[in-house]
């Protein structure tokens, strides 16, 4: 196994786990401390962090197909991205951090939309 796809195998999991501590919280620990707007904005933070999680799998089972390319990297690296400003804004939100995060969230939206993107090109650049 490649080291790229080591690592990214590796953050994925980390990741998987966290999303799965960060909705438990939510679900056992928040519910009823914060308003049902922040808990449903906490819930999608979990939702799309798993959702990510998932595409950082396909990426790294591509490298360990053997498809290596400039574009999965870019494309893992923004679904990495995409959860720490996209579902990490959120939970700061839901907790009560500054309304700064407010603007954040759809920054991360955008890099996921464009980490799909790449993930796209990545595939239609692999020789059969």
């Amino acid at each position: 196994m490649s080291p790229t796809a080591k690592l990214i195998l590796i953050i994925a999991a980390a990741n998987g786990g966290l999303a799965v501590i960060l909705g438990a919280f939510g679900a056992h620990g928040l519910k009823g401390s914060i308003s049902d707007t922040m808990l449903a904005a906490w819930q999608t933070g979990v939702q799309y962090h798993f959702y990510h999680t998932f595409a950082l799998l396909v990426v790294a089972l591509l490298f360990v197909q053997g498809v290596s390319s400039y574009w999965l990297s870019i494309a893992s690296g923004l679904f990495v991205a995409g959860i720490l400003f996209f579902s990490g804004s959120l939970y700061g939100l839901a907790l009560g951090g500054p309304r700064w995060l407010g603007p954040i969230t759809p920054l991360g939206g955008l890099m996921f939309i464009f980490g799909w993107g790449a993930l796209c090109v990545a595939v239609l650049r692999v020789k059969s």
